[in-house]
């Protein structure tokens, strides 16, 4: 498109689950439902409309070795843009990816800076390998480097043990949580296991990835306090493979992870059902590939949320949940433009007949 062409978008605007237009113009690069007037460059096409995906835990930048060059972090972040995710929560990254934002064609980011974690008590090249008396002054620091969240790491395999353990103490959560919050940021968490939830929920946490350690007396708490998840179910898919590589050396750690994979969809779908926030995230970065989140809302809906439902946790609800606007009159025209009605078949997401981002098509 010629700069100055408007953009008629024909079909089914879906603004909302239950709100549809019969179409959207796009014009400098915004929506409007207002027929703009002496249009002489008008493109149309039909379809069915989402705003642009959100992917809530996504790591822009990583791979599974630590932080990867400008080249690599971009062909990551196309992948994700082809696939119709057009703004990410970037839930940890040891690479610097503000140049993105110079970017017109590529995803909006929001950053959550880099994992704070125990020392040699996460993946190397990822994080801050801190101890619990250094945690807030570190969480006071990527709040003030990040977009609103800073990301913990709650759980690892403390190899002592043997198995899945706590990082930190109940005290040094509360004073690190109570930093974020002062400088304005949410604060999410790294937890497979149940042992790190409760001092995590006491100490005010505001979301939790993966999630996998959720129990019928913790439920209530995370829907009563709002406090979110994010399932990450395409990464939860690799838990029997992980726990294959560490039989011999950690039969406990590996125990444990079947059983978290074997309860995964019961566990998202009980916190679902309790009124939990649920939203989309892939986990890409690290060991998986991007462009996965039609694939994590099939999950989802495999899970018990209803189509319409999963739809929201990856475009209407995300958005709201990240205080980002979605198909709104004046926003940011960023959208995705499907054959067949995605309330039908989630499935229809992975193949977009058109992608939209800052007014522009894309891909």
């Amino acid at each position: 498109m010629s700069d100055g062409a408007v953009l008629h978008v024909r079909g089914r605007v879906l603004v909302g689950p239950e709100d549809v237009r019969d179409e959207l113009w796009v014009v400098d690069g915004r929506v409007t439902f207002d027929r703009p007037a002496g249009a002489a460059d008008v493109r149309t096409v039909t379809g069915w409309v989402l705003p642009g995906l959100v992917d809530a835990h996504c790591h822009v930048g990583l791979d599974a070795h630590g932080a990867v060059d400008a080249a690599t972090s971009e062909k990551q972040a196309v992948t994700d843009r082809d696939a119709g995710t057009l703004l990410i929560r970037d839930a940890g990254s040891a690479a610097d990816t503000r140049w993105v934002d110079e970017r017109e064609d590529l995803p909006r980011i929001i950053r959550a800076g880099r994992h704070i974690a125990r020392t040699r008590r996460y993946i190397r090249n990822y994080a801050h390998e801190i101890e619990p008396g250094d945690l807030a002054a570190y969480v006071r620091a990527e709040a003030r480097r990040g977009d609103g969240w800073v990301k913990l790491v709650g759980d690892w395999i403390d190899r002592d043990r043997g198995d899945l353990a706590a990082c930190w103490p109940g005290d040094a959560l509360a004073e690190a949580i109570a930093a974020a919050h002062e400088e304005g940021a949410r604060v999410t968490a790294h937890c497979f296991a149940a042992e790190s939830l409760p001092d995590l929920l006491a100490a005010g946490i505001d979301c939790i990835e993966h999630a996998t350690g959720l129990t019928e007396e913790l439920i209530p708490v995370f829907a009563e306090r709002g406090v979110a998840i994010v399932p990450t179910l395409v990464n939860i898919a690799t838990f029997p493979q992980l726990a294959d590589g560490g039989e011999a050396k950690f039969p406990a750690w590996s125990a444990h992870m079947r059983r978290l994979h074997e309860r995964r969809y019961d566990t998202v779908g009980a916190a679902h059902e309790a009124g939990i926030p649920v939203f989309v995230g892939t986990d890409a970065g690290g060991s998986l590939a991007h462009g996965l989140v039609a694939d994590e809302v099939a999950e989802l809906v495999k899970a018990g949320l209803t189509p319409a439902e999963a739809l929201s946790a990856a475009s209407w609800g995300a958005r709201r949940w990240l205080g980002r606007p979605g198909l709104e009159e004046g926003a940011p025209a960023d959208f995705v433009v499907y054959d067949e009605d995605p309330r039908a078949d989630v499935r229809v997401l992975a193949d977009p007949r058109l992608v939209v981002l800052r007014g522009r098509p894309v891909a």
